[in-house]
């Protein structure tokens, strides 16, 4: 219900970005955060090193306080801009960018990422020398990273953002057609998150998710413009706590509305 909804204000006062990294140590084989986090970066994978998403500029909207998302996309993209809506979240990567003391340790999932691509190089800094920007953002506004004036993106790319975000379907539509804004016609938009769940949890804290169906995402998505090339739903999670995830959501604009 719309009560329940967590605003801006909220997560600005109560997400800790720490505690949602904790997620990203790779925690005991078979666990539903770890299925999560293996399917993903499979598909970034597959998706970026394919050959047809690439380009010179990528946008990441609401990064959150990770990069996960990115390990793959800097060798398709020689210009990455991130961006958050939390000031807290922007400051953990900007930590990991300058390598500060007290930075996440990404290794284990750099390392994962390097086998799943066949590389052995040092791509923690390649990346950084990827990543030029990193800028607030909000996807209700028209401009999300607003009032900051971007280059139009070859590929945007939101993991897990937007179903936090939004209060409804309805903001849900605005603010694809928000991120659309930001893309070159013909540009790749890939969009990775959870299906059908109205919660998530941070520490001690309950943040909203909109329920979200592959029926409203393939219709919302096609009626702001975009030709779906591929949409990928796995099951994951064993017994009752089973829900379905989908991977990655890779579409191209036919027109920019």
């Amino acid at each position: 219900t719309m009560a329940e909804f967590t605003g801006g204000d909220v997560y600005q006062a109560k997400f800790d970005p720490k505690a949602y990294l904790e997620y990203f140590t790779l925690v005991a084989k078979g666990s539903m955060e770890e299925e999560y986090l293996a399917l993903v970066l499979e598909h970034f994978c597959k998706t970026f090193t394919s050959g047809q998403v690439r380009g010179k500029i990528l946008i990441d909207i609401g990064s959150g306080p990770t990069i996960y998302q990115l390990l793959s996309a800097c060798e398709a993209f020689g210009d990455i801009t991130v961006s958050d809506y939390l000031d807290q979240n922007i400051q953990e990567i900007e930590k990991w960018l300058k390598n500060e003391p007290g930075a996440f340790n990404w290794t284990p999932v750099v390392k994962y990422v390097c086998e799943l691509e066949g590389n052995r190089y040092e791509k923690e800094a390649k990346l950084r020398k990827t990543i030029k920007q990193l800028l607030k953002c909000d996807v209700h506004q028209g401009n999300p990273v607003d009032p900051v004036t971007l280059s139009l993106a070859d590929c945007v790319i939101s993991s897990e953002c937007l179903e936090s975000a939004c209060r409804d379907h309805e903001s849900y539509r605005a603010a694809l057609r928000n991120m659309s804004s930001l893309l070159k016609h013909g540009g790749h938009l890939v969009l990775a998150g959870v299906l059908q769940t109205t919660f998530y949890m941070v520490g001690p804290h309950r943040f909203s998710s909109l329920f979200l169906t592959e029926e409203f995402l393939r219709e919302a998505i096609s009626s702001t413009g975009f030709a779906i090339l591929e949409f990928n739903i796995r099951n994951t999670g064993n017994g009752p706590i089973s829900r379905p995830l989908s991977g990655i959501r890779q579409t191209r604009p036919v027109y920019l509305p």
